[in-house]
């Protein structure tokens, strides 16, 4: 057959060579372009073979070669990554179905991009190989290669299916046997990894790989030994890419060997994932150092771990807060000890941890909950404690210590047992004193009678003795506070405290206000002779003295005393000077009265008593026949002292002087001039009287009568039901009726609005009114009284309204009242108690230099209290710091600390810390943190405030931990505060995405 073929081709040739050869002139040009294109494209020249190529497809009319070009114009689109490289391949296969080089081309491109490790691309094209088509050779380069496309791509287990049927070629089996063993390690599957491992017989995979990976999987199976020396000998192959990695196998498995001073420096090698650690590297490096009792650097370790959740932290935190305590830092410990009390992973670490926090938190104080809080909830926890006695004692303490005496009367009321008689006799001794600090001395003087009830120490009696006493002297009740200032007195172990000092003042004082003046007298002349390094005590104690013999009629004693006042250095000694001189005129001695008197005038021109001394002299010059001098001496006192009550007198003293003289028109003058300014006052009710009988005198009674007319506080038809009515509210009032005293007056104002009577009723009215507590209603009878200038009762109504106003925090309607007062107030302390709320109300309209002026004011005044003297300089300070001036406020704080108490000692403990931060003293700054908490913990939003500023300073000491986790814990303890909780949010966002740059478990979201 062969034969018959061979022999009939020279003959088809000959038949057909005429017909075909121009066509076969045209065959033999393409075939010399296609034969160029294809050794430009072999010798990967795609570009110009591609234009080739393209050339020749759309020229050729031989269908072979237009479909082998089309094929390699593709091919070559693919190799040059040409947009819509894909296309024309689909086009290839589309337009030329029968050609060879289909299957050829699904797997040139696939390889293609294989090779370039385009994997998905790849997928893409094995995906369309005809597989019956390819060799067994073929086929198996086929079986790896999409084994390991799809290995790469994610999708191991379809990858195993493909590798598996290459395991045993000779050309793709070790590295078939590395991917499945490789897919087995990623599923922990490690005795099948090391079971396809072992095949493994190329030493370039081996010398590549397997160690590595086998030292992993020994880590992981628990054999350190093996896994140490698989990693040591793989590091040794030099500077690899896994180093880091196997310095982590090698430094937790001598961890989990225990050799932790071998699995530190390998620990510290390791480099992170993407350079980063996580709270897990972070605690084997710290745990390795607390094991090794560094406990400084077990700190740095451990406090990077930030937010952490799980067992670790837990058990990180409790460790990191036993560092803290080696270190002697306990404010860290017990932010530590409370993390680890929050997690319940171990119960055992949990119960541990609660109970140191609780004991910390009664040391060093606690700002993110209260003390007895923490210890009550402890026990409440864990009721059947090892600890239980101890955190029952702990949680008395913590009421002291805590300065919550109201909680300690609680607990122990409630608890009996909890403490000893004389734990409860200390307990209900503070509860008073802070009641006392607080004017609350009904109460106070109830909780030191529990405490004497309870007494087993005689210090303790004694100190409770004196303050009760004090309690009730301030309460008015002068019968009892002397007995227990005398109870004191004979306590044998009174003699021992500070108290003692003052006793012989304190009874002498008792004595006095019962008008015992005998024995005021005595306990004045030990206290003055026993002398006092406070002079300004020992002048008061030397006029009361002098008031004691003024009173009885001892005037030349009293003279004697005054002089030893007076001769004190000091200030305010205008009081003496005034009463010596009053005392003079007592002992017939009216031309040294005179003298002493414009002595004092001319000595002391910015006195309260300057008014009262005026009078007094017009008074004496007048009665010493000094009749102008006494007239002219009047004049000067109503004229400089307008608003002094004693005005209408010295003003109805001129006229009765007229009067007597026969100058009834200008008697007549003075008495109408007391009633139009002073009406309803008591001078001008007898400026009418005296006029009445001048009238009559001179004959002029319808005068009177047309006068007495326009007069709304004189009644003449109704006089003596004025009175009657007055009178029966008034002995209601005396006999202790209250509420028919309350109906009478108000009875009597609605009938006499303007009566004889309408200043005292209104004023004893509005007294009722207080003492029930019902201000609001005492205020208008209050404000009667104090805009009738003149009245006795008008400084003290004065005061009222303002005190009223300022209950209310109403200030705008208490400034001019405050304004008034100051200007017109007879008594020290009313003046003091004026100007410092004056001072208060103007930094409340944020008027600061007004609110520094009266600040100033208070502070020069010789004798104010502690109180008063911080509520200035804390007006000082928080005006310095509403202005900017921080230097000034800053000294001002400092001043403030000093004696300050209460919430004021609070604000000034925040901005000592506040300093001393921006000072960069972040310790100190930390310790006034700690005080605050310890101290002043019932001021949650200074803690709050403070607790920021100590997570600042941490994080600039480098402990990332409690920074975080303080500003956490504000953010979580402190939501009624929207400003501290926002601010908080907004530095632990700051130091979050810090830390996240180097630690990959702490989470910014």
């Amino acid at each position: 057959m062969l034969k018959k073929i061979t022999a009939l081709i020279p003959v088809f040739l000959g038949m057909v060579s005429m017909g075909i050869a121009q066509e076969t002139e045209i065959y033999t040009h393409d075939q010399k372009q296609y034969q160029d294109a294809l050794a430009l494209y072999n010798n990967e020249q795609y570009q110009a073979a591609q234009s080739i190529f393209a050339k020749v497809k759309d020229n050729t009319k031989n269908l072979e070669t237009k479909a082998n070009s089309a094929y390699y114009e593709a091919n070559a689109a693919v190799r040059l990554n040409q947009l819509g490289a894909d296309r024309l391949m689909e086009d290839f296969v589309a337009n030329y179905p029968t050609s060879t080089k289909r299957n050829s081309a699904y797997v040139d491109v696939a390889e293609y991009y294989f090779e370039t490790g385009k994997y998905p691309y790849a997928l893409k094209w094995y995906n369309k190989v005809e597989q019956s088509a390819l060799s067994r050779k073929e086929m198996d380069k086929f079986n790896f290669n999409y084994g390991y496309s799809l290995f790469s791509s994610g999708k191991q287990k379809e990858a195993e299916s493909y590798l598996q049927k290459v395991e045993n070629s000779p050309v793709y089996a070790s590295q078939a046997k590395y991917y499945m063993g490789y897919i087995a390690y990623q599923q922990d599957d490690y005795d099948t990894a090391n079971q396809r491992f072992d095949q493994i017989k190329d030493p370039d995979i081996l010398e590549e790989k397997m160690d590595y990976y086998q030292a992993d999987m020994n880590f992981k199976l628990g054999k350190f030994d093996q896994a140490i020396g698989l990693a040591k000998k793989q590091m040794a192959k030099g500077d690899r890419k896994e180093k880091s990695e196997l310095s982590k196998i090698i430094g937790e498995s001598y961890f989990n060997l225990k050799e932790y001073s071998n699995a530190i420096p390998y620990l510290e090698d390791y480099q992170g994932k993407k350079g980063k650690w996580s709270n897990t590297d972070y605690y084997l490096l710290g745990y390795s150092y607390y094991k090794q009792g560094d406990y400084a650097n077990a700190v740095q370790q451990f406090n990077k771990i930030i937010g952490g959740t799980n067992s670790v932290s837990q058990n990180a935190y409790y460790h990191l807060a036993e560092c803290y305590l080696k270190l002697d830092k306990k404010q860290e410990a017990l932010n530590a000890f409370r993390n680890a009390s929050q997690m319940d992973f171990s119960q055992e670490i949990q119960k541990d941890a609660y109970l140191n926090y609780a004991r910390l938190s009664y040391e060093v104080g606690n700002a993110y909950e209260p003390v007895p809080q923490v210890i009550t909830d402890y026990l409440a926890k864990y009721p059947d404690s090892a600890n239980k006695e101890e955190m029952q004692e702990l949680l008395v303490d913590s009421y002291i210590t805590s300065k919550n005496f109201a909680g300690a009367m609680e607990l122990l009321e409630k608890n009996k047992n909890y403490a000893s008689k004389a734990t409860y006799q200390k307990v209900a001794y503070y509860r008073g004193i802070e009641l006392f600090m607080n004017a609350d001395y009904q109460g106070a003087a109830e909780n030191l009678g529990k405490s004497l009830g309870s007494a087993e120490g005689n210090l303790f009696r004694a100190k409770a003795n004196y303050w009760k006493a004090e309690a009730e002297y301030a309460l008015n009740n002068f019968d009892t506070a002397l007995v227990d200032y005398i109870q004191f007195q004979q306590n044998p172990s009174a003699k021992t405290t500070e108290e003692y000092k003052e006793l012989d003042y304190n009874l002498a004082y008792t004595y006095f206000k019962l008008k015992d003046y005998s024995n005021a007298i005595s306990y004045f002349n030990n206290f003055t002779n026993a002398g006092s390094n406070d002079t300004q005590k020992l002048y008061d104690g030397y006029l009361r003295l002098g008031d004691s013999y003024f009173v009885t009629s001892k005037y030349w004693p009293a003279i004697e005393t005054y002089n030893k006042a007076l001769s004190l250095t000091g200030t305010e000694k205008d009081y003496a000077a005034y009463q010596k001189a009053i005392s003079y005129g007592f002992v017939d001695r009216r031309d040294t009265k005179i003298e002493e008197l414009r002595t004092f005038v001319s000595a002391y021109p910015k006195s309260s008593l300057k008014d009262d001394a005026l009078f007094e002299l017009a008074n004496t010059l007048i009665s010493t026949g000094q009749e102008q001098q006494g007239l002219q001496t009047y004049q000067r006192m109503i004229t400089e002292y307008k608003a002094s009550s004693l005005v209408p007198q010295a003003m109805m003293r001129q006229g009765l002087v007229h009067y007597n003289a026969n100058r009834n028109e200008q008697a007549l003058k003075e008495f109408k001039a007391v009633v139009h300014n002073f009406p309803n006052t008591q001078e001008a009710i007898q400026a009418v009287s005296t006029a009445k009988l001048i009238y009559v005198d001179l004959g002029r009674v319808d005068e009177y009568g047309e006068w007495v007319s326009k007069l709304d506080f004189v009644e003449v038809t109704n006089s003596e039901l004025d009175n009657a009515t007055f009178e029966s509210a008034d002995k209601q009032n005396m006999e202790g009726k209250k509420d028919a005293a309350i109906k009478g007056y108000e009875n009597y104002i609605k009938q006499f609005p303007n009566g004889l009577n309408a200043v005292k009723a209104n004023f004893n009215l509005a007294q009722l009114y207080f003492a029930k507590g019902e201000k609001e209603q005492a205020l208008p009878n209050y404000k009667f009284v104090a805009d009738k200038m003149g009245s006795e009762y008008a400084e003290q109504a004065l005061t009222r309204v303002c005190e009223i106003y300022l209950g209310k925090e109403d200030y705008a309607s208490a400034l001019p009242y405050l304004q008034r007062l100051e200007n017109q107030a007879d008594i020290q302390q009313n003046r003091t108690f004026a100007q410092s709320n004056l001072m208060k109300g103007y930094y409340e309209q944020k008027d600061y230099g007004k609110t520094l002026a009266y600040a100033e004011k208070v502070l020069a005044t010789p004798i104010i209290d502690n109180r008063i003297k911080s509520d200035a300089q804390i007006m000082i300070a928080r005006s310095a710091i509403a202005t900017g001036d921080e230097a000034k406020a800053e000294k001002a704080y400092a001043d403030v600390l000093k004696i300050a108490s209460g919430s004021t000692a609070a604000e000034a403990l925040y901005y000592d810390a506040y300093f001393k931060s921006k000072a960069q003293d972040y310790e100190n700054s930390n310790l006034s943190v700690q005080k605050l908490a310890k101290d002043y913990s019932g001021y949650k939003e200074w803690g709050g405030k403070g607790l920021i500023i100590m997570a600042k300073n941490f994080y600039a000491l480098g402990d990332a931990y409690q920074a975080t986790y303080i500003l956490d814990s504000v953010i979580s303890n402190f939501s009624q505060y929207a400003e501290i909780v926002s601010e908080a949010k907004a530095e632990l966002s700051i130091i979050k995405a810090k830390e996240a740059q180097s630690n990959s478990s702490v989470r910014t979201d």
